[in-house]
């Protein structure tokens, strides 16, 4: 054990991150209170939909589980438990008429029927991260199994994969399996509804045909596309639980298939591969076809203006840094890197700006780069950095506060952005209490942005993560904290922390106690799932070997120090593990 009894004055970030952790757990209680009821269903108009379907409810619940994982309180995690399982209940007693998919339930075997992995990982968002706190409770881990082996074909319900071709067999799949025929409208919109006077579509339609017309186009789903890369994280978060091989094997075999086929269709991922494996098969023979796929472009009904709609790499390069998590490999990193070169070295100069396409398709004739930009495509260049701590890469997110603040120029940077999340908390329990709706004429994406668990900061800051949100993704970051005295994950109390460098080998961070009266003892893990080695830690001039993805340290009252970690990254196998379980 690493013992710190050098005292320190309270420094402002610290008392600021011990306020946010206090004032988000508050809130949480104060919002569940106001828009779930005693079941932990949530009080809203359940519909089916990509309006305001089953995940814009379960998104209620985003950032929960990573709260209490930093050092929430106990309570955020058991409203969460409270919460997700009156959502499952709720959204499996839901039935639609005109969905036909959806018409015994829109959950089956507590998972969505069949949608797209754009909504399915907002909806998975908070539960993927309860394995940070709590990756020991049993219906936890078989729903994580389950889940998982819809997908391998595990149940004769759900046979959404082919494994000749490593394919997920459309862009539409679930608990039973995979739509075999082009999308609708009505899939996408889900059933009529009252509009005008009653609810607030966010997609900002008028009335329910204009619902129907923003899905018209949304038809290309047969056959595998890149956003199911976002799958992968149920496979991973499966084998975390107990480094069962198949879930691992599964994972890697499908990950790399996109690998290849990225490098075949010239350092781009292609958006459409068909039934029988063939790039563009099922999108007449377009590589860049598809819902979301690089050529998606429709018209917005309401206003007439051309949309270039290719959300899939948002969320689906998340897939390449599982890879990464499982394997320590690189060439994951090489692949997505590879697709931003590639369309910011077709910039062209326009007006007399070099402009930056962010699109490819055949919208406006013959195939051709397209939504051109003056900012460089840059999807995932965060993570790429991150993953790489290539310095080569920071060129791509320069600009970026918490990049420069982690490269010594930007040193207000951690007080100014626990400020302003603590300012958010203000200003969205000020929101909760001005909201005017009532259950029966509230969408369940109405109060998406009241959710007052805004952990962006504190993963940033405190962990040296990237920020999760509801991409679906895993926790990536270079360190944990657990509470060895309680046996909980997150910082005990009165505990602070703040991640002040970063490089391949070695963080640098700032270990407060901010109690005057009461010692403290925190267990440090290189990060979320132990995937890094530490070989030795710093502390004022004394350097200990570790040789182990975590060690302790023992905070006398009011003493703190800097610790500067030597690590070697990727090391290890990732796992959801507690410190003291191995």
């Amino acid at each position: 054990m690493i013992s710190i009894t050098t005292p320190m004055l309270a420094p402002h970030w610290a008392l600021l991150e011990r306020e946010l952790l206090r004032a988000q757990s508050d809130a949480v209680a104060a919002f569940f209170e106001h828009y779930f009821d005693e079941r932990g269903y949530l009080l809203c108009v359940p519909r089916w939909g990509g309006n305001d379907g089953p995940d814009d409810a379960a998104e209620n619940l985003l950032n929960w589980t990573l709260l209490h994982a930093m050092g929430g309180a106990d309570e955020v995690l058991d409203l969460f438990k409270l919460g997700w399982e009156g959502h499952l209940r709720q959204y499996t007693e839901a039935k639609t008429v005109d969905v036909p998919f959806a018409r015994e339930g829109m959950y089956y075997k507590e998972f969505p029927v069949m949608f797209d992995w754009f909504h399915h990982s907002e909806a998975l968002s908070p539960f993927y991260l309860q394995g940070l706190s709590d990756p020991f409770e049993r219906t936890y881990q078989l729903r994580t199994r389950r889940y998982a082996g819809f997908y391998m074909n595990d149940d004769p319900q759900a046979q959404n994969y082919d494994p000749e071709h490593k394919i997920i067999r459309s862009m539409f799949n679930g608990s039973r399996g995979p739509l075999l025929r082009k999308a609708t409208g009505v899939d996408w919109a889900g059933d009529p509804i009252e509009v005008e006077g009653r609810f607030s579509p966010l997609h900002g339609e008028r009335t329910y045909d204009e619902m129907i017309a923003h899905f018209k186009d949304y038809n290309d789903v047969v056959g595998d596309h890149p956003l199911n890369l976002c799958v992968t994280t149920l496979a991973l978060n499966a084998f975390m639980l107990a480094h069962e091989d198949r879930y691992r094997d599964w994972t890697i075999d499908y990950i790399d298939a996109w690998v290849d086929r990225t490098a075949a269709n010239g350092g781009v991922t292609p958006t459409n591969v068909g039934l029988d494996g063939v790039v563009g098969s099922e999108a007449d023979g377009r590589w860049f076809g598809g819902v979301y796929g690089w050529g998606f472009t429709v018209i917005v009904p309401q206003t007439g203006a051309i949309a270039h709609r290719t959300y899939w790499h948002v969320r689906g390069f998340y897939g390449f840094g599982n890879g990464l998590l499982l394997t320590g490999d690189q060439k994951y990193v090489d692949c997505w890197r590879g697709v931003l070169d590639q369309f910011n070295a077709n910039a062209r100069e326009i007006d007399g700006k070099l402009m930056y396409p962010h699109s490819y398709g055949d919208y406006f004739g013959e195939p051709d780069w397209m939504d051109f930009h003056p900012k460089p495509f840059d999807s995932g260049a965060l993570e790429i950095y991150f993953w790489s701590m290539d310095p080569k890469d920071i060129s791509r997110v320069a600009d970026d506060p918490w990049v420069r603040y982690l490269q010594g120029d930007n040193p207000d940077h951690p007080v100014q952005a626990l400020q302003a999340a603590l300012d958010e908390v203000r200003h969205k329990i000020n929101l909760m209490y001005a909201d005017t709706t009532t259950p029966d004429t509230r969408l369940s994406d109405d109060m998406n942005h009241i959710n007052p668990a805004t952990t962006e900061a504190m993963t940033q800051l405190m962990l040296g993560g990237i920020p999760t949100g509801r991409s679906g993704c895993p926790l990536h970051c270079r360190l944990r904290y657990f509470d060895p005295v309680r046996r909980r994950a997150g910082l005990p109390e009165d505990v602070a922390t703040l991640v002040e460098s970063m490089s391949d080998t070695e963080v640098t961070v700032t270990l407060v106690n901010l109690s005057p009266l009461h010692e403290r003892t925190v267990t440090v893990q290189a990060g979320a799932y132990a995937e890094h080695q530490i070989t030795s830690v710093t502390v004022d001039g004394t350097t200990t070997p570790v040789d182990d993805s975590h060690f302790t340290v023992h905070l006398a009252p009011g003493c703190g120090s800097r610790l500067t970690i030597v690590n070697l990254r990727y090391a290890n196998l990732p796992t959801f593990a507690f410190p003291w379980e191995g």
